[in-house]
């Protein structure tokens, strides 16, 4: 009895992408059938790359009908290899050239304001994510992908990260559950990700399992690039052990919060007002600071209230938080809006770094603004304030020099 695979989507709503069925015979050679809405111009084009991927996976006699909604290269490659890999049992990869500006890495204390979250089996969504300009953009692996289509999504998100050119956000992913995501690890970390999400971490020794994966795999490799960590709080056990986890591996840069599975951890709707999570976003926070790392805020999940984004926004920024995730680029605008440094911000950070200054080209060993002193982290977040506030525009990068300096 022959073996058949499908992967990939179809129907009247789906673009940018295809459905592949592929049917392993016993002889009669390679038979293939396209139906695309672009046949006319890209039909030989295609035919030939299922061609060559059929005979890279050593398949001699098999059946193939691909049902074309625009699906670019790379998309057709994944579906293909997730049909083949339903049917025949294989380690090998059909991997698509790497884009040499997708060749970039990222700084472990890089502005992380908003970041963009894109279902992993969804590659309409993908395709012109980076114009939006979002701090990092999240291939996301885990809940916004069905069960049954996880492993053809990390083939996609793999295809994604050689082939989608992100305009320089920070290329992240969403792995599953430990230990499960574990597994993923093999289809990312070699395709120049910067930073990989741990979801519903509650501990230390998931953040470590994740790190030696990435070691393993790095050493196997011979990457040599950083690929730094954000665990995500999503429980009352996760909260409780907050600075445990923050501290578990230097890899770790940030830390955010899930506030959906936590306020359904802990048996209550999640509300507007938010007093239900407050303890839980306290917390994060300070264990976040006190390890040196960044603390992110959960998504906003109404896209079509900016006003109440902007109040969420706004709370979020006075809690101490340096970001937030957002489900839709119209929300990414008025994130970066909320975080950016006010006039006054701006002006008591200025005050702050040229004291700093000042007391350095004099020798002394103390700061001070007025009379009150300046300790080491005021002035580090005065600098901080200072980077994004030029980063943004609303300061010269010459501002000492046309403050009359």
């Amino acid at each position: 009895m022959s073996k058949v695979g499908t992967a990939g989507n179809k129907g009247k709503s789906v673009r940018s992408d295809c459905f592949v069925t592929l049917e392993v015979t016993k002889s009669n050679g390679i038979s293939i059938d396209i139906n695309s809405k672009v046949g006319k111009l890209f039909g030989d084009s295609i035919h030939k790359l299922c061609e060559e991927e059929l005979s890279y996976f050593g398949i001699e006699n098999a059946k193939l009908t691909v049902e074309d909604a625009g699906a670019l290269p790379f998309v057709l490659m994944a579906r293909i290899e997730a049909a083949i890999k339903k049917v025949i049992d294989t380690d090998k990869q059909y991997i698509p050239d790497m884009l040499p500006e997708n060749v970039y890495q990222t700084e472990r204390d890089r502005f992380r304001r908003s970041r963009l979250y894109l279902p992993g089996n969804t590659p309409k969504l993908m395709l012109n994510a980076g114009i939006h300009k979002s701090d990092g953009i999240i291939l996301d692996l885990e809940d916004s992908v069905a069960p049954d289509k996880k492993e053809e999504a990390k083939i996609l998100v793999r295809n994604a990260l050689c082939r989608v050119n992100f305009y320089g956000a920070e290329r992240m992913v969403r792995i599953n559950q430990i230990p499960s995501g574990l597994n993923d690890l093999e289809y990312v970390v070699p395709y120049n990700v910067n930073l990989i999400l741990i979801p519903k971490c509650e501990n230390a020794d998931q953040v470590q399992l994740v790190d030696e994966k990435i070691t393993e795999i790095k050493e196997k490799k011979g990457i040599g690039y950083p690929i730094y960590t954000m665990p995500i709080i999503e429980s009352a056990m996760g909260v409780i052990n907050a600075y445990e986890i923050a501290t578990a591996s230097k890899n770790v840069v940030a830390m955010a919060i899930g506030l959906e599975d936590y306020t359904a951890d802990i048996g209550t709707p999640r509300s507007k007002e938010g007093k239900e999570s407050f303890f839980a976003r306290s917390q994060l926070v300070n264990a976040a600071r006190a390890a040196g790392i960044q603390p992110i805020d959960s998504v906003f999940s109404d896209v079509s209230d900016m006003d109440a984004l902007r109040e969420v926004v706004l709370e979020s920024k006075s809690l101490g938080f340096a970001g937030m995730g957002c489900i839709h680029p119209r929300q990414i605008k008025v994130i970066h809006e909320s975080f950016t440094p006010t006039e006054a911000e701006i002006e008591k950070a200025k005050k702050i770094v040229k004291a700093f200054i000042e007391a350095n080209e004099k020798g002394l060993g103390v700061v001070s603004v007025g009379s009150k002193m300046i300790d080491p982290p005021v002035v580090k977040r005065a600098r901080r304030i200072i980077d994004l506030a030029v980063s943004t525009g609303k300061l010269s990068e010459n501002w000492r020099d046309e403050d009359g300096e």
